[in-house]
């Protein structure tokens, strides 16, 4: 197992991450949509909220499945087949979630339409990507070629679901707290604010239920061969995170942005939580012999060094991007900003 392998390991989880925090807030303002807009200007404050900076956060998720194919090719086929269907409900509502915010302002687009498609759009890939996680964490039936030999419905076992319930309930976190950042003081922020609470307790039942399931149900052999201590210091990093964002919510409007960044701390920890529980697996298989490792997955040293130059180039520029798109629309949404806005 080289050095350049581990390292990709690692830069495929600090993606992930960087997916899990920036569309994650996106997704959550998508599924809380319902419950936090009463009325059409609070629906296109929400839709303002996102529509500039949606497509540059999703780029995210493209360049982990990008990365996992070019570093780990035995593991992206593993994956990608396995979880064939559940990919495809999530590309689906990606999809959706693009119909239902761009085709609003459009004059023949059905609007009650267009918000459906946004909230499903969003909620499916909040849901399933969480019971991805779960089913990776749980170890799959693998065959000696790598092929998955379970169904659709097999995925969506009881940990799985929890796991799928604690990313939908951080989404909502997240979101809630965006909303909370970028909105005036009014009805719509105290709705946010209300909700983040809830979704923020949620998370934190979720979590504890979903570790005790973890340790009760998942075989030892699907865990890691890190030390404990390892993944215990991640989970100390959400538990310290949760305390943040609790304290963080009683200062009001002052507490709005550290609030945020503690949930998005939160995604950092239960990230790290799950690389450091697989590693060195990447696919771990109910029968350990046919797990998918970091060395038995990776390219060559010598793929895997031109991914880092291309990756030395690339990287500084989407950040770069991010920098610019976050500093144009930084602020809170006004009245001014959603006249004649195209979301």
């Amino acid at each position: 197992m080289s050095a350049l392998a581990i390292f990709w390991f690692i830069i495929i989880f600090v993606v992930i991450c960087g997916y899990f925090v920036l569309d994650g807030f996106d997704l959550g303002v998508g599924v809380a949509y319902p419950f936090l807009a009463k009325n059409e200007r609070e629906q296109a404050i929400l839709r303002y909220e996102v529509g500039p900076v949606w497509d540059g956060n999703e780029v995210w998720l493209l360049t982990a499945g990008g990365a996992l194919f070019a570093a780990f090719g035995p593991a992206y086929a593993t994956t990608f087949s396995g979880f064939y269907l559940a990919i495809m409900l999530v590309l689906f509502g990606l999809i959706f979630r693009v119909i239902g915010l761009e085709f609003y302002s459009r004059d023949l687009a059905p609007k009650k339409l267009c918000d459906g498609l946004f909230v499903v759009g969003s909620f499916l890939p909040a849901l399933l990507l969480g019971v991805a996680v779960g089913n990776v964490l749980a170890g799959l039936p693998l065959d000696a070629n790598g092929d998955y030999m379970g169904s659709f419905f097999a995925l969506l076992n009881p940990f799985a679901l929890l796991c799928g319930l604690v990313g939908l309930a951080q989404f909502v976190s997240l979101g809630c707290a965006w909303t909370a950042v970028k909105t005036l003081p009014g009805d719509l922020h105290d709705r946010a604010v209300d909700l983040r609470g809830k979704a923020q307790i949620a998370v934190v039942v979720l979590f504890v239920l979903a570790t005790v399931c973890y340790f009760v149900q998942v075989p030892s052999t699907m865990a890691g061969d890190l030390p404990l201590v390892v993944p215990g210091v991640c989970a100390a990093l959400v538990v310290i995170a949760f305390l943040a964002e609790m304290a963080f919510g009683r200062k009001g409007e002052a507490g709005d942005l550290p609030n945020f960044l503690a949930a998005a701390v939160i995604c950092l920890g239960l990230v790290a939580l799950t690389a450091t529980s697989l590693f060195p697996n990447i696919v771990p298989a109910v029968d350990p012999a046919h797990s998918v490792t970091i060395a038995s997955a990776a390219g060559s040293d010598v793929g895997l060094g031109a991914m880092t130059v291309i990756l030395c180039i690339g990287l500084p520029l989407v950040l770069f991007y991010h920098f610019l798109v976050y500093r144009t629309f930084a602020g809170k949404v006004t009245d001014a900003d959603i006249e004649g806005a195209e979301y």
